[in-house]
């Protein structure tokens, strides 16, 4: 029902952020990613307790090119996603870009990450390819990083290095292979469950270099609970036990 009473895609490319407590990066944050191109805005906030959600309700009033949708709670960053993508399927966009809201993607690489999808259909933010790096975390986290993506890359035989990143361009090809109710992850195991199903359904992938800066403000949403999900996902996958989230090819849509 939200869906339906939101405009029609002003520009082609569309930019989803979910939030949740990020009043203290929300305004910058948008300022930048609006200045560094020509795309719409989609805040998807799950009922932030800090006051985000009216916030953003006040740059959308005077900035059409943000769209804000409520939740009533906090129902996590996967479904927060999957939302995103069947608004821009709707909407008519041909882009759509994930990003966080505490400026660990650096919304400068938005122009870079756009282009790369005139090549792939999938573009994803990498902190592993050469000029790629991780700033402002410890040694021990940044190599769970790294550890953590290249035992999803073998097992899952992904053909990109950074697995788990959630800065990410992906044009509407890319949109229409996936069988949105088939996903599981309600964390960051959703990134692995996409490049997962995009990979088999033999999709271009491209990886962007990116420099990763660690949250400065606010509060990270990471856990146990979800980091557990990320690594669990994978077997799961590898074995089957998780069917990769891909329509049937009958149902979908033919190429443009």
């Amino acid at each position: 029902m939200v869906l339906s009473e939101s405009p029609a895609a002003a520009s082609e490319a569309l930019v989803a952020i979910a939030t949740y407590n990020e009043r203290d990066n929300i305004r910058r944050l948008l300022g930048e990613v609006l200045d560094a191109a020509p795309v719409d805005a989609l805040l998807i906030d799950d009922s932030s307790p800090d006051g985000t959600g009216q916030i953003l309700d006040e740059i959308a009033v005077a900035d059409p090119r943000v769209r804000v949708l409520h939740r009533p709670s906090k129902l996590g960053v996967a479904s927060a996603h999957v939302l995103a993508f069947r608004y821009a399927q709707e909407r008519g966009y041909q882009l759509l870009v994930e990003m966080d809201a505490d400026f660990s993607h650096p919304p400068s690489d938005l122009p870079k990450l756009l282009a790369a999808c005139a090549a792939a259909d999938v573009a994803v933010g990498s902190r592993s390819v050469r000029g790629g790096r991780i700033l402002g975390r410890s040694r021990l986290r940044d190599a769970l990083t790294r550890l953590g993506s290249g035992y999803a890359r073998v097992v899952l035989r992904l053909p990109i290095r950074d697995c788990t990143g959630g800065f990410r361009c992906t044009r509407r090809a890319a949109w229409e292979v996936v069988d949105w109710e088939r996903v599981r992850s309600r964390g960051y195991g959703f990134q692995l469950e996409l490049n997962h199903a995009w990979a088999r359904a033999g999709l271009r992938f491209i990886e962007v270099p990116i420099v990763f800066r660690d949250r400065s403000a606010g509060v990270s949403k990471m856990s146990w609970g979800i980091l557990a999900e990320a690594l669990l996902v994978v077997p799961r996958l590898r074995l089957g036990l998780i069917r990769a989230a891909l329509r049937p090819p009958s149902r979908r849509a033919p190429p443009p």
